[in-house]
């Protein structure tokens, strides 16, 4: 007969939630690993603010502690602003995924970029490296000094010679956005030497790159795109070492830019299908971006070499007859869901930058973004054929003429 779970004697249980485990497996335990002991197949929501204790000697312990040193409250929750467990299950999830020591989340990508400007700005260090391009709000806020910080852009090569005293952050992404452009990243980690590297991984995900492996010391996601997956969540989220994590959850208290606890539910459902969805969605994305580049009516195609489901391209034609011409794919911001969705960065997700460090960045004015999803891909390329417009035929006779005179 099989020991049962909630017995007190567990090993065979305690040995499978340690054991090294794949990627896809991560997805679908992390953060649930302690359901069965406790008869639960499904995490429950906890949607309380707040939460009854009848010592409160102990609570102002407790209270002291984290604001002391931003430590996870153990036992019963206090309060909705100082964690929630259903939240707690997701960045569990998270930190095992990207291989970090601890994830804090946040009610969106921007709140959590914010706290951690705030974290690094609360300790003298304002000055922030940074290399183009950045998603065109992560670029607003730095560029803004919204949060009283101060930026020097540059390429991979000048992040050395651009780190000052007072720096406290370099911050990339790669693959980019919009243009899906790369760095190297163990390369980049070492010119910052001391100073932390944050990288955005919200377009490559966990499943095709994990920059903790390669030296940034915190992960950025926007959880809104492939982490929750199906358009219905906002969040973002932050991997890191505990020092940080702790930092972070005195701002995320401080400031109330936290989590609801149905939106982590919702992500922690999301990350279970995250490796097949990417995935499945790369695989198209790669066709398409082949077909794209074999076409006339396409200038140029960026697509990065580890993959993912995002393409850009630049057209010959008006973009934006583009956006209005296609009919399967929606014409709409963000990414990461499971139906394709196609933007003109110029004209919305990176409108808010100066125009000319948009297009010095690469973000020309005609290209546009594209986040495959799960369709089949003939109907995918069979609704761009149409949106493309029609080929350019072979030049007739006159025109050959006149253009050999």
């Amino acid at each position: 007969m099989d020991t049962p779970l909630d017995s007190a004697s567990t090993p065979a249980y305690d040995d499978v939630r340690t054991a090294p485990r794949a990627l896809a497996t991560e997805a679908v335990h992390a953060g649930r690993d302690d359901l069965a002991r406790q008869g639960l197949h499904a995490p429950p929501i906890d949607l309380s603010t707040t939460y009854p204790s009848y010592d409160s000697r102990a609570e102002a312990a407790r209270i002291d502690a984290f604001a002391t040193d931003g430590a996870e409250l153990d036992g019963t929750p206090v309060y909705g602003r100082l964690g929630n467990p259903t939240v707690a299950r997701f960045e569990t999830a998270l930190a095992r995924l990207e291989g970090t020591e601890a994830a804090v989340a946040f009610a969106s990508g921007m709140a959590a970029l914010s706290a951690v400007l705030l974290v690094r700005s609360a300790a003298g260090l304002r000055h922030v490296v940074a290399v183009r391009p950045l998603y065109g709000c992560s670029d607003h806020l730095l560029t803004a000094g919204l949060l009283g910080t101060e930026v020097t852009w540059t390429g991979p090569a000048g992040i050395a010679d651009a780190l000052r005293p007072d720096t406290g952050l370099v911050m990339v992404e790669t693959p980019a956005n919009p243009t899906l452009a790369e760095v190297d990243l163990r390369a980049v980690a070492h010119a910052c030497g001391s100073v932390p590297l944050l990288v955005d991984n919200t377009f490559a995900t966990p499943v095709l790159q994990r920059p903790a492996e390669q030296g940034a010391r915190l992960v950025l996601h926007s959880a809104t795109k492939y982490l929750g997956g199906h358009g219905d969540v906002m969040a973002g989220v932050v991997a890191c070492d505990e020092e940080l994590a702790a930092r972070l959850r005195q701002v995320r208290f401080a400031t109330g830019g936290v989590l609801h606890p149905l939106a982590g539910y919702l992500l922690l459902r999301g990350l279970s299908t995250l490796p097949v969805r990417v995935r499945a969605a790369s695989a198209t994305a790669a066709e398409l971006a082949a077909r794209l580049a074999d076409d006339p009516r396409v200038a140029r195609v960026h697509y990065p070499s580890i993959g993912g489901a995002m393409v850009s391209f630049e057209v010959h034609g008006d973009p934006h007859a583009v956006i209005g011409g296609v009919g399967l794919i929606t014409p709409a911001v963000s990414l990461g869901s499971v139906d394709t969705l196609i933007q003109h960065p110029a004209s919305i997700s990176h409108r808010i930058v100066d125009a000319d460090d948009r297009r010095g960045a690469g973000v020309g004015d005609r290209l546009l973004r594209m986040s495959v999803g799960l369709e089949d891909v003939e109907d995918l390329w069979a609704d761009l054929d149409r949106a493309l417009g029609e080929r350019p035929g072979p030049p007739s006779v006159r025109g050959l003429h006149e253009v050999m005179s």
